[in-house]
């Protein structure tokens, strides 16, 4: 099977779990994310470890990451106070106290990558809740997928286009120092794709956003995601690594499938919040 073939397959596969997932509702949403957070995290810290010569309580960082996603889930959906996001800090007071133990470790090194971890990957997985439920607070607390399943559209378009027009007659690079393959004539392919689809999602759920509000929420979703896709690259090129991992034939890691959301998500958020 080619790798184009490959590719395709497994990414139809991921988004049609993603789809199902957050359509069927709020906790089959929540159990595909906490997994999605806990298995990048998993990965992050794998990396880290292997790459960068430190060890890390993995098992207590993920949970702590996990924790943070399902805390905020509660909270945003009315289940729980928001306070309960707080006991977090406890975890994390905790991974840097046990380091007054630990005497072969680089203190200063290995509680920095812990707290990196958590603020690049868990933490704006803990704000993708707030797109799945309403924003103002005088409206009663309803689950709404159109917003989150309105973003993952618009980075898969762009993804898809700016892969394909930059296969076809991709010449310029964008960044070529970090991700050597992406051009300038594949983003702009992404970005005509994917804003031509919010002028469609504005046609076809016209109650919620007006048309110029689409075509902000894709360019914010779209450009905040290019910039996380190259931040993980310049991570990966640091440590001297191709991919994240392999649990996706094709794509790689589940890092690599969620890097354009972790800058993207709270971008889009604070978007939204300010949305004129």
């Amino acid at each position: 099977m080619s790798n184009f073939l490959l590719r395709t397959v497994t990414g139809a596969v991921y988004a049609a779990v993603f789809t199902t997932c957050i359509l069927i509702g709020p906790y089959t949403y929540a159990v595909l994310f906490a997994v999605i957070t806990g298995l990048a995290l998993w990965e992050f810290y794998s990396l880290l470890e292997k790459h960068a010569q430190t060890r890390i309580d993995k098992p207590v960082a993920i949970f702590g990451g996990v924790y943070l996603f399902l805390s905020a889930f509660l909270g945003f959906a009315g289940i729980l106070p928001l306070r309960y996001v707080s006991l977090w800090f406890l975890v994390m007071m905790y991974l840097m106290i046990r380091e007054l133990f630990n005497t072969k470790a680089n203190a200063v090194r290995e509680t920095a990558y812990t707290f990196f971890g958590q603020v690049y990957v868990a933490l704006p997985m803990m704000f993708l809740s707030r797109l799945v439920y309403p924003l103002d607070s005088l409206e009663p607390v309803r689950y709404t997928p159109v917003y989150i399943m309105a973003f993952f559209a618009f980075i898969w378009i762009y993804d898809t286009g700016a892969y394909l027009v930059g296969m076809s007659i991709g010449k310029h690079r964008l960044l070529e120092r970090v991700s050597p393959k992406k051009s300038w004539e594949g983003l702009i392919g992404g970005y005509i794709l994917a804003l031509g689809a919010a002028v469609g999602i504005a046609a076809i759920f016209p109650g919620y956003l007006s048309t110029l509000q689409w075509i902000g929420f894709a360019a914010i979703a779209i450009t905040f995601g290019t910039w996380g896709d190259l931040v993980e690259s310049m991570i990966k090129r640091s440590l001297n690594v191709k991919d994240s991992g392999n649990m996706i034939p094709g794509h790689g890691g589940i890092l690599d499938r969620i890097d354009s959301c972790l800058l993207a998500i709270p971008a889009i958020v604070i978007y939204y919040l300010f949305i004129p």
